[in-house]
């Protein structure tokens, strides 16, 4: 067992004359399961189908997508691990000058829209090829959306790249029914059955128990009419309750989104992440250096999917779904024991996880039979009375990974969710999880601190997340540890305003902490927030939304979070002026910015005893009218 073909060399080697499917490739090719291509090629592979791959074809050569010949059954296209917008731009449109899935990082080796134009080149030569879009590119474009990139309302991506069908989602059951339909004879245009799929189609009458959203042209003109269409499509995110969607396009045509596809088993997933997969890069990019993305993975095992956190920025739940889904222990160790032997491996796990790393079941036990809640979050905006808030599944597995020889220590790296953590009356996790798998720093994702803002978020009130602080600090305190909380924090989200910014930046003023990075909104395809972006409306109540798109305000809002640094100074002045909050530029300890004087406004410096950019711990006072203790070091702060 080796990679798949991607020459006619490998082809005739291996004794194939024609392949089943080619698939065509944003990314690298990295035959490792944290790679979406990976796995539906080793999916069909299992499933007695030929697969070759061709990466990162040159678009601008109508050759480069004929080196593997024409497929029996059809042609694959995903654009790769990310959205191709989202790989190429920063949110400010710029350019990003590396790309960590392409051989030696280098940028621009596929197209803005590369679904799009990749199966435009496709229809091009191959007339009559069946062509299955998926990845998170055509999963979260599958309907009529706004793209940020172009400020436009853009149709599906069904039809803009000439696809015949698309498989959204994760896909390995929606594809092998696809494969095993159109290697029976079945017409392309005629598989209309697949779960978690989407199709075109001029006929619609024999469509049964369906809901008909608002048509293209009618959301064009009326941007309100697509927060109601979003509205019913994330309602219909679940593959118990969901129902088939129709948009309708001129000329009487018809995006069909069909309902989700089931979640897997435990004994699927298992089957699904031990596959056969190299777990690395092709050889041929060796000389490259090889791909970046790989080290970020290597090391790290993923031992759920889906997440039922609802954060309204996060296009988890259009893509994964709400449903946990998790692999056994025994599959992850068998894993974790590949990796032991690895000639690299020096003893560190960097991560056990997935979208939400301390997921490991469903929210509630009605989730698998009857599906999620369509009119309410598990945990937002307070757990619900049903959650299941339970870490002894995650905590065992762990522990046996902690004790595998050759393992010195286990990290947690992807997303802790801390309203879960405190919603579990069990202390053993969080104590373990401070104890062994914190390297110095845990990471978590407030994003802001303003209730109003975190409302639109989907977010826990500032409340819980300085209760889960606290939390942290006692525990670390008990353990004679002094680890750092670094929080994840979000400029310009839609229901900021310069004062709810301002409310952010006093916060971090209080706590002495300011962050290295900050991350301005990026309105994302399929999200409920860039929904409120583009229309001004929350799609969950209807209601007027206040959004910043002035890169100028967006600029001021992202510089108040980071008020100390002076290259700040000018933006973070007036964004004060502007707010009317001139009480915060002056001497007293609680001014965030001194006043101006003539010389460079930049070499003002900070006000009252902000410092001038030393570490230092912090210190943050808690406790209750008889006792007051202080714990330091619970937020790191920048050098």
């Amino acid at each position: 067992m080796g990679f798949l073909p991607i020459s006619r060399e490998d082809m005739k080697r291996e004794g194939i004359e024609q392949l089943d499917f080619v698939y065509i490739i944003g990314d690298a090719y990295v035959d490792h399961p944290s790679f979406g291509h990976a796995i539906i090629s080793r999916i069909l592979e299992a499933n007695g189908y030929r697969v070759g791959i061709i990466s990162q074809p040159d678009w601008k050569n109508d050759d480069s997508i004929t080196v593997l010949g024409k497929p029996r059954l059809g042609f694959l296209v995903s654009a790769g691990n990310m959205d191709s917008m989202v790989n190429h731009y920063f949110v400010s449109k710029k350019h990003r000058p590396t790309d960590a899935y392409t051989p030696g990082g280098e940028a621009y080796k596929r197209p803005d829209h590369a679904t799009v134009v990749y199966g435009n080149l496709i229809r091009r030569i191959y007339k009559d090829v069946p062509i299955i879009i998926g990845g998170i590119e055509a999963s979260l474009r599958r309907m009529a959306h706004y793209d940020y990139w172009s400020d436009s309302f853009k149709r599906s991506i069904l039809l803009d790249s000439q696809a015949d069908i698309i498989s959204y989602g994760m896909g390995e059951k929606s594809i092998v029914e696809i494969a095993d339909a159109l290697a029976s004879g079945i017409a392309v245009k005629d598989i209309t059955f697949v779960p978690g799929t989407v199709y075109k189609t001029k006929d619609i009458s024999g469509i049964y128990d369906s809901v008909m959203l608002p048509s293209y042209e009618e959301m064009k003109a009326m941007p309100r009419r697509y927060a109601d269409s979003f509205a019913i499509q994330y309602q219909s995110t679940d593959p118990f309750t969901g129902k088939t969607l129709i948009e309708e396009y001129p000329h009487q045509v018809y995006v069909v989104q069909n309902p989700p596809q089931k979640p897997l088993t435990t004994e699927e997933m298992d089957a699904v992440y031990e596959l056969p997969y190299m777990r690395t890069y092709h050889p041929s990019y060796e000389a490259k250096g090889g791909v970046p993305a790989i080290s970020e993975i290597k090391f790290s095992l993923i031992s759920n999917r889906g997440c039922f956190g609802g954060c309204n920025f996060c296009a988890l739940t259009f893509h994964q779904g709400r449903t946990i889904q998790v692999r056994s222990h025994e599959s992850i160790i068998r894993e974790a024991e590949l990796m032991i032997k690895e000639p690299d491996f020096k003893g560190y796990i960097h991560d056990v996880g997935g979208p939400t790393a301390n997921f490991r079941h469903p929210s509630c036990e009605k989730q698998m039979t009857q599906g999620v809640c369509k009119n309410r979050q598990c945990l937002f905006p307070k757990p619900c009375p049903n959650l299941k808030a339970d870490h002894s599944d995650y905590l065992a597995l762990l522990r046996k990974l902690r004790a595998l020889p050759g393992v010195k220590k286990v990290f947690i790296r992807s997303g802790i969710r801390f309203d879960y953590l405190l919603a579990d009356k069990d202390n053993t996790f969080f104590k373990e999880l401070v104890e062994h798998h914190v390297s110095g720093q845990l990471k978590v994702a407030p994003e802001h601190i303003s209730d109003a803002v975190l409302s639109r978020m989907g977010k826990p009130e500032k409340a819980v997340y300085e209760q889960f602080v606290r939390k942290y600090g006692k525990i670390n305190d008990s353990l004679g540890k002094k680890q750092f909380l670094v929080p994840y924090l979000m400029s310009s989200h839609p229901g900021s305003t310069l004062k709810e910014a301002i409310e952010l930046a006093e916060y971090l003023r209080d706590l002495g902490y300011m962050p290295e990075q900050v991350q301005d909104f990026y309105p994302t395809p399929s999200t409920v927030s860039t929904v409120m972006y583009y229309t001004g409306i929350d799609p969950r109540d209807g209601k007027p939304v206040y959004v910043c798109k002035n890169p100028h305000e967006k600029a001021m809002q992202r510089a108040l979070i980071q008020y100390r640094n002076p290259n700040n100074y000018e933006l973070v002045y007036e964004a004060l002026k502007k707010a009317g909050r001139e009480d915060l530029i002056g001497f007293d300890k609680k001014c965030l910015i001194r006043p101006r004087k003539s010389g460079n406004a930049k070499m003002q410096g900070n006000a009252g005893n902000q410092g001038k950019g030393k570490t230092k711990g912090t210190a943050k006072t808690l406790g209750n009218s008889k006792k007051k203790k202080t714990i330091r070091n619970v937020h790191s702060r920048k050098k």
